[in-house]
């Protein structure tokens, strides 16, 4: 059974239709919308500050979503997919964007609109990725623009796809 806990008078708060893995944890000030997915042993910790995810959101397998103090909230847009074991932390990810696995996202990061960030870069604290471009490496720096095809084909059928996984799940249930 999913850890959703209580921290500080702060609920988690689940749009419609979402699913949480039996290892997924949820605490404090976390807003989700609907058709969200919590996959294994990930854990979203809005205890020092607030975490608002949008919808059809996929937060996989380890991933871990967390704050800064006072200083750093973490909004998720719509239609992103946060790969494996990800950190995403106290920074902005706009709509259609796919997280690579491994990679860190530091606090005041603004990752715009319809990105990669691929697996195992570390985007540094205040970075801005441009929108429809791929960042790469350590630090992560721009590496080429995203092509329709790339879009379509990455970042928009992973997120359709993640919808698709947990229906098989939540059948179960």
């Amino acid at each position: 059974m999913p850890l959703i806990k209580k921290v500080r008078d702060f609920e988690p708060q689940l749009g419609a239709n979402c699913y949480l893995a039996e290892t997924a944890t949820l605490i404090g000030q976390v807003r989700a919308g609907d058709q969200c997915s919590f996959w294994f042993n990930t854990v979203v910790r809005g205890d020092v500050h607030e975490i608002n995810i949008g919808d059809r959101v996929n937060v996989q397998d380890g991933a871990i979503i967390h704050c800064t103090y006072q200083k750093a909230p973490t909004n998720i847009g719509n239609d992103v997919s946060i790969g494996h074991r990800a950190i995403v932390h106290g920074c902005t990810i706009q709509d259609n964007v796919l997280i690579g696995m491994g990679a860190i996202v530091m606090d005041h990061a603004v990752i715009k609109s319809g990105s990669i960030v691929a697996a195992g870069a570390v985007v540094l604290q205040n970075t801005v990725v441009e929108s429809g471009s791929i960042y790469a490496g350590v630090p992560a720096k721009k590496v080429k623009n995203i092509s329709p095809e790339m879009f379509a084909g990455e970042v928009q059928r992973i997120a359709k796809n993640y919808i698709m996984y947990a229906s098989w799940f939540q059948e179960g249930e």
